[in-house]
C-alpha cells in the first residue's frame, strides 16, 4: 500500500484507509465484534495505516471496538476521531431517523471532556487526528481551535481536523491552530468541495480526506432499485437512495463500469481511482464490513487514471444529473453522518 501525506501535517497514512462507521453504527445492526477485529487486522496485514473513528458511531461502541482491536500495533497506525455532539440526553438519535439528531456541542470544556472519553476507549494516550465533527454556530471556530490547540500542547492530541467546514470556517481556524485534514463528502455523486473548498486547502496545505467516497455503497454497483435495507438502515430515510432516484442515478454506475471494463477494475476501484488521481494529499476512507470489499477497495491504490481518462469521466459524469439529495431537510445542517 502507498502512502501519503495529509498536506503540511506531517501525518503520513496510507492512501486508502478504512471508514470504521458501518461496523458499529448506521448500515443496519452493529456487527459481529470478532468478526470486526478480525477484518481491522487484516486491514493492518495489507498495508492500511488509517482508520477513522468517533465518539458518536454507536455512541461510543465504535471508538472501543477500534481501540481494542488497533491496541497491539498502536504504534503502526493512525487514529482519527471526532467531537461535537451532545450524546447524553435521553431523545438523543445520532443518525436523526426520529427526527430529533443530537444535538452539536464544540464548547472547548466539552471538546475537552469529550476527549478524555475518546482517549480511553481508544485504547491511546494521543489521538493522531481530532476533528471536529459538525460546524457548531454558537460556538466561534477559533475558539474551537484553541481548545483543540491546548490538547495538542498537553500531547493529547497530535493534530486537528475540520468536518463538512466551509473555506471562511477553514481559514479561521487554521490561523489559530493549523488543521491538518478537512474531512467531507465527496465523490462522483458528492462533487460540492471542487469549486471553493479543495482549491483553498491545496493553497493553505491542508490535506483531504473524502468521507463516502464510494456514494454511502451505491457506487460500487452493489445496490439497485430492488434492494432493501435493514430497518436500522439510515439510507431508508436519504432522498437519494428512494428507489426512483436510485434507478435514475444508475446511469452514473453504468458509466463507472464502461470506464472499469477498460482498466479491468471494479466500479468502487474506479470510483476510487478518479479521488485520489488529481492531488497527493488526498486519502479515501471506504467503510467495509467484509473482507473482500475491504481487497477490492485497496486495490484502486493501483489503478492508474491518465489526464484523458479523467476528462473523459468528468465529461461524461457532468451531463449526469444525480437526482435526490443528501439528507433528508432536518438533517442537511446537523447530522452525525
Amino acid at each position: 500500500m502507498q502512502t501519503r501525506k495529509l498536506g503540511n501535517s506531517g501525518l503520513e497514512v496510507s492512501a486508502i484507509g478504512l471508514g470504521c462507521m458501518g461496523m458499529s453504527f448506521s448500515y443496519g445492526a452493529a456487527k459481529d465484534t470478532k468478526e470486526m477485529t478480525a477484518l481491522l487486522h487484516a486491514a493492518v496485514d495489507r498495508g492500511v495505516t488509517f482508520f477513522d473513528t468517533a465518539e458518536v458511531y454507536g455512541p461510543f461502541t465504535n471508538e472501543s471496538l477500534v481501540g481494542e482491536a488497533l491496541a497491539p500495533v498502536r504504534k503502526k497506525v493512525v487514529i482519527a476521531t471526532k467531537f461535537g455532539f451532545d450524546l447524553g440526553g435521553p431523545n438523543s438519535d445520532p443518525r436523526g431517523m426520529a427526527g430529533k439528531p443530537a444535538g452539536l456541542n464544540s464548547k472547548p470544556d466539552h471538546i475537552k471532556q469529550a476527549v478524555e472519553g475518546s482517549l480511553k476507549r481508544l485504547q491511546t494516550d494521543v489521538i493522531d487526528l481530532l476533528y471536529q465533527h459538525r460546524v457548531d454556530p454558537e460556538v466561534p471556530i477559533e475558539d474551537v481551535a484553541g481548545a483543540v490547540k491546548d490538547l495538542i500542547q498537553a500531547g493529547k492530541v497530535r493534530a486537528f481536523g475540520l468536518s463538512e467546514a466551509g473555506v471562511q470556517t477553514i481559514r479561521k481556524a487554521h490561523r489559530v491552530q493549523p488543521v491538518a485534514a478537512l474531512q467531507s463528502e465527496y465523490s462522483l455523486w458528492t462533487r460540492t468541495p471542487e469549486k471553493d473548498v479543495i482549491p483553498t486547502l491545496e493553497e493553505l496545505g491542508i490535506g483531504f480526506v473524502p468521507f463516502s467516497p464510494l456514494g454511502k455503497g451505491f457506487l460500487t454497483g452493489a445496490i439497485d432499485p430492488q434492494t432493501k435495507f435493514e430497518s436500522t438502515d439510515f439510507r431508508n430515510i436519504l432522498p437519494r437512495f428512494t428507489a426512483e432516484a436510485r434507478t435514475a442515478n444508475q446511469k452514473l454506475i453504468d458509466l463507472l463500469a464502461q470506464i472499469g471494463k477498460s482498466k479491468g477494475a471494479t466500479v468502487a476501484q474506479i470510483a476510487l481511482a478518479w479521488l485520489l488521481a488529481p492531488k497527493p494529499w488526498i486519502v479515501a476512507i471506504p467503510g467495509t464490513t467484509k473482507r473482500s470489499r475491504l481487497d477490492e477497495n485497496n486495490g484502486a491504490a493501483n489503478i492508474v487514471l491518465t489526464s484523458a481518462d479523467l476528462k473523459a469521466i468528468d465529461e461524461a459524469a457532468s451531463s449526469i444529473e444525480i437526482q435526490g439529495t443528501r439528507y433528508p431537510e432536518h438533517l442537511e445542517k446537523m447530522t452525525g453522518l
